[in-house]
């Protein structure tokens, strides 16, 4: 099962493409590539959101899509959700 997918090698959060539960050992697919990637949810994702794929610090660019999406306002360890509370839009920034 496809957990989240991501459509670029630069791409630092990928979309659940499913409701991920804590704990989970998650497989991702990239678009371009077709590769296969893994990662472990540290919390529950639900679906259309995003998990980071490293750590991402105060000031990092989240990358989405190939395209940069917001700055991290809070920081963020691998496998954590990535939403509006410690993710500010690059469109209002």
């Amino acid at each position: 099962m496809i957990h989240f997918l991501i459509h670029d090698v630069s791409d630092n959060v990928g979309v659940a493409v499913v409701d991920v539960a804590a704990g989970a050992d998650c497989i991702g697919r990239n678009l371009s590539t077709n590769e296969s990637l893994k990662a472990s949810s540290e919390e529950a994702i639900p679906l259309g959101h995003k998990i980071a794929l490293k750590d991402l610090a105060v000031g990092d660019t989240a990358i989405k899509y190939g395209c940069e999406i917001g700055i991290i306002v809070q920081a963020v360890k691998a496998g954590r959700h990535v939403h509006t509370h410690n993710l500010k839009t690059k469109r209002w920034a």
